[in-house]
């Protein structure tokens, strides 16, 4: 509920396109729970509270940046990060080797990547896709070859 609720205020203070608002309330959802899960984790249920609260001022701000820059970035909720990658593991599709940092935001090269369907068991925006990249699964934007998700 408290997370909701951070959602809420996060979203209604901003003005912008519909579009540019969705992206950031996105990055506040999946942040505050991705927050509340490590503060959890790492201090019981206060720890949660906190990490949830601070989690979603993180994840509004990654979500506006991401906006204006273009670059997504948590695509994937917290939730299905860790299921995505086993999928992938599971998967053992090819590795490409990136010379550059691997990061969002960076565009992969035209040639040599193979890019594959996300089931649609996991949530994503429509028309991304997956490909393997120095061993780490990443999603990117077809259309432009940008990284907008590094899974760890």
């Amino acid at each position: 509920m408290r997370n909701q609720i951070i959602a809420t205020v996060f979203a209604a203070a901003l003005v912008a396109p519909l579009a540019a608002q969705a992206q950031v309330v996105n990055g506040t959802v999946n942040g505050a729970q991705r927050g509340a899960a490590q503060g959890e984790n790492a201090a019981g249920p206060v720890g949660g509270v906190v990490g949830g609260a601070i989690g979603a001022g993180v994840g509004a701000v990654t979500g506006a940046v991401g906006t204006a820059t273009g670059i997504v970035g948590d695509v994937l909720g917290a939730g299905e990060r860790p299921r995505f990658r086993e999928y992938v593991v599971r998967e053992h599709r090819p590795s490409y080797r990136y010379a550059d940092p691997l990061r969002v935001g960076a565009v992969l090269p035209r040639e040599g990547v193979t890019y594959y369907e996300v089931p649609s068991e996991y949530v994503t925006r429509p028309g991304y896709r997956y490909t393997v990249v120095n061993e780490r699964p990443v999603i990117v934007d077809p259309a432009t070859r940008q990284v907008v998700e590094v899974l760890d």
